[in-house]
C-alpha cells in the first residue's frame, strides 16, 4: 500500500545554533521510498548520515539568527508482513541474533531492571510469544491514561508506571521496558502514522520475535499497517526528530500521512502481526 507522508517544521534562531534532525523515512526492508523531497529555507549546507545498524537518517545544520524552515515529503510503499500471531514465538536469549542483544538492556527511559519484578508477576505466566506482547499492550492501554502534558523529556517508564498517564512515547517506553524485563528484545520506533488524530510524529515499539521485528502500539491510536518508520533505537533519546544545540524558539509544526487515494479501509491495531523489517 502507498502513502504520502511529510512534515513542515520551523524555528526562530536566536543565536547561532546547530540542529540535528531525524525526519526522513527509513529506506529498506519492507518499506520502499518511491520519491522524496527535502527543502531547507534558507538554503543551508547540510551534513547527512545514515546509520548502518538502524537505517536512521540524520541531517545536521548550522543556522544563523533568523527563521529556519524544513519541509520533507515522501511517497512510500509499505509491504507489511502478516504472520499468524499464534505462530510467532519468542526466541530464547541463547539463540537471539547478537545484534538484538543491546535491546535487552535497561536504557535511559526504559529501566527494565526497576520494573522486572512487576513484569514477571503480571506477564510471566502468559505463554511466551506474540500473544504475550499483545497482553502487555492490553495492560498498558487499560491501565495508563493517554493525557497530553503529563510527561516531559525527563519522564521514564518507571515514572509512567507510577503516574499511570502519558503520551505515545511513554506508552512505547513502558512496553519496551516490560518486554526487556521478560527477556524479549524491544526497541523504540518513531513514525508517520496513518489515521492518527490529530496528526503528529508518533511513537510505537518493535519486539523481536521469531526471526524479525514486529510492530506494536499500546496507544491503539493508529493502524499498524500504515506506520512509516522514521527512526529506531534503544529509546526516544536515539530517535528525537530534532536535537538542538543553541538558543532557538520552535514555530508551529505540521505533520501528515495520507493513504493512496485516502480510500483504504481502516485496520484494527492488534488484529494481526505486522513486521516491516
Amino acid at each position: 500500500m502507498k502513502f504520502s507522508v511529510g512534515c513542515d517544521i520551523g524555528y526562530e534562531i536566536i543565536e547561532p545554533a546547530t540542529l540535528i534532525f531525524n525526519i526522513e523515512a527509513i529506506a529498506g526492508g519492507r518499506q520502499r521510498i518511491l520519491g522524496e523531497t527535502l527543502t531547507i529555507t534558507p538554503n543551508l549546507a547540510a551534513d547527512e548520515k545514515t546509520a548502518t545498524e538502524t537505517g536512521n537518517r540524520y541531517l545536521r545544520l548550522t543556522a544563523q539568527p533568523g527563521q529556519l524552515r524544513l519541509r520533507y515529503t515522501a511517497d512510500i510503499e509499505l509491504d507489511a508482513l502478516h504472520n499468524p500471531p499464534g505462530m510467532v514465538e519468542e526466541v530464547p536469549v541463547a539463540r537471539l541474533p547478537l545484534d538484538t542483544l543491546p535491546y535487552l538492556n535497561p536504557s535511559r527511559y526504559c529501566p527494565s531492571d526497576q520494573l522486572a519484578r512487576f513484569a514477571n508477576r503480571e506477564f510471566g505466566g502468559i505463554a511466551p510469544g506474540f500473544g504475550r506482547v499483545t497482553e502487555i499492550c492490553n495492560w498498558i492501554n487499560a491501565e495508563v491514561d493517554y493525557l497530553s502534558g503529563t510527561s516531559d523529556t525527563t519522564t521514564t517508564a518507571a515514572d509512567t508506571f507510577a503516574l499511570r498517564a502519558g503520551v505515545c512515547r511513554d506508552f512505547a517506553h513502558l512496553g519496551i521496558t516490560f518486554c526487556r524485563a521478560l527477556g524479549i528484545p524491544a526497541r523504540f520506533v518513531s513514525c508517520y502514522a496513518w489515521q492518527l488524530q490529530p496528526q503528529d510524529f508518533h511513537a510505537v515499539f518493535e519486539a523481536y520475535l521469531g526471526d524479525r521485528w514486529y510492530l506494536f502500539d499500546a496507544t491503539r491510536m493508529a493502524a499498524l499497517d500504515g506506520m512509516v518508520r522514521i527512526g529506531c533505537g534503544r529509546d526516544a533519546a536515539d530517535t528525537a526528530f530534532a536535537t538542538i544545540y543553541g538558543a532557538v524558539n520552535p514555530l508551529p509544526i505540521e505533520v501528515w500521512s495520507n493513504a493512496d487515494g485516502d480510500t483504504a479501509e481502516e485496520w484494527t491495531t492488534d488484529a494481526v502481526s505486522v513486521a516491516r523489517s
